[in-house]
Parts: structure tokens; C-alpha cells; sequence
């Protein structure tokens, strides 16, 4: 596992006990709202990093 991919399940993770904390996750509704913030999360991430590659190579 790449540090990118342990950031991105990392800070997931934190979103999710946020939610978890605040009364908005309960156990019926875990497993599809951790696949949809760890997706979101990825795609903002690995979106960011393509950005930056692009503009490195210009």
C-alpha cells in the first residue's frame, strides 16, 4: 500500500468517526458510506496529484 493510498484511508477513516460521533452512521448504513467518503476522497486526491503531475511536466 502506497503512503497516498494510506493518507486517503486514513483521513476517511477520521470523516467516518466524525459521523460515527455525531450520530449520523449507525451500523446498518457503515459499509456504504465508508465506500462512498473513501471513493470521494480518492478521487479528490489522486485528482489533485494529476493535476500537479501536469502541471510539473508542462
Amino acid at each position: 500500500m502506497s503512503s497516498i493510498d494510506e493518507l486517503i484511508l486514513r483521513s476517511t477513516k477520521e470523516i467516518i468517526v466524525k459521523f460515527i460521533e455525531t450520530g449520523r452512521v449507525g451500523p446498518a448504513g457503515f459499509e456504504e458510506t465508508f465506500k462512498a467518503i473513501y471513493k470521494t476522497v480518492e478521487q479528490t486526491v489522486k485528482g489533485l496529484q494529476e493535476d500537479e503531475d501536469a502541471k510539473q511536466s508542462e
